[in-house]
């Protein structure tokens, strides 16, 4: 039979072990926030759920992205992040705690279109899939993928961007230069990618960009139509590009000058939601 003292030692041990785990917990948390996770993991519901609800408010599709994508500014860098290939079995990835250029996004766009955390798989099908089909041949692997489909809910904007300065250039998405792909078991595309010259883009350009504007930096190399993407945000004066940077020190969701990283680079194709 258990005396009061054995009861009473028995409550005290119970009592420390968890109080142990409460602090190793709020230790490791805080350990994770000094590394440079700003914020929290974003894969619980409550808290897309969040971030839904603070993007309810916008005015505008530009303004809910702009909303939306500001939550995950200093999220790391993660390459290779989908599964699947053309001898595995594609899956879906909604993983929302580090992302490359694509994925990042995916993910902004997938939020807009959701109405709840519920509705995030199914938009995020919609997004990187054709037809909301999940299989690696269905899976948009280019840019110019996002408004190839009749009825996108994404237009190329950047003729109207461009004011007459833009050029085309044919390409034949996928093959390079010597006939081999980029992307092994997806078809070759021949497809005419409108850009803007980066030495194009003065203040009257630049001012015709909106927040929240998908933007792609455009590849002059064979089979490819960008070299990255991301979108704009406009604050008073300044014109950034909210990206996943895989910058050498950097490899994280960031803010950068538009004009800045655009420095050496051929050109930018503009994509915008439609109203």
């Amino acid at each position: 039979m258990l005396t009061s003292s054995s009861v009473i030692k028995t409550l005290f041990i119970v009592g420390y072990v968890i109080g142990l785990h409460l602090l190793l917990y709020v230790f490791s948390a805080g350990s994770a926030l000094a590394d440079g996770l700003s914020k929290p993991p974003l894969q619980k519901p409550f808290y897309v759920e969040k971030v839904l609800q603070e993007s309810a408010g916008s005015k505008t599709p530009g303004d809910r992205i702009t909303s939306i994508s500001s939550h995950f500014l200093g999220a790391p860098y993660v390459a290779n992040s989908l599964i699947g290939g053309p001898a595995e079995t594609e899956q879906l990835v909604t993983k929302l705690d580090g992302f490359d250029c694509f994925t990042f996004l995916d993910t902004v766009e997938a939020l807009r279109r959701s109405a709840g955390a519920d509705d995030l798989p199914i938009q995020m099908t919609q997004v990187r899939y054709r037809a909301g089909l999940v299989s690696y041949e269905n899976r948009r692997h280019f840019f110019s993928d996002w408004v190839t489909d009749n009825g996108s809910p994404i237009k190329d904007v950047t003729a109207i961007i461009g004011q007459g300065r833009e050029r085309r250039s044919p390409k034949k998405l996928n093959m390079k230069e010597d006939g081999t792909l980029w992307v092994d078991g997806v078809d070759v595309m021949p497809r005419m990618i409108t850009y803007i010259p980066a030495g194009e883009l003065d203040a009257k350009i630049l001012d015709a960009l909106d927040s929240g504007d998908y933007v792609g930096v455009f590849s002059p190399r064979p089979g490819l139509d960008v070299s990255h993407t991301g979108l704009i945000v406009k604050a008073d004066s300044a014109i950034m590009l909210r990206h996943a940077s895989s910058r050498d020190g950097v490899d994280r969701i960031i803010d950068e000058d538009l004009m800045t990283y655009l420095r050496g680079k051929t050109g930018l194709i503009v994509y915008r939601v439609r109203q």
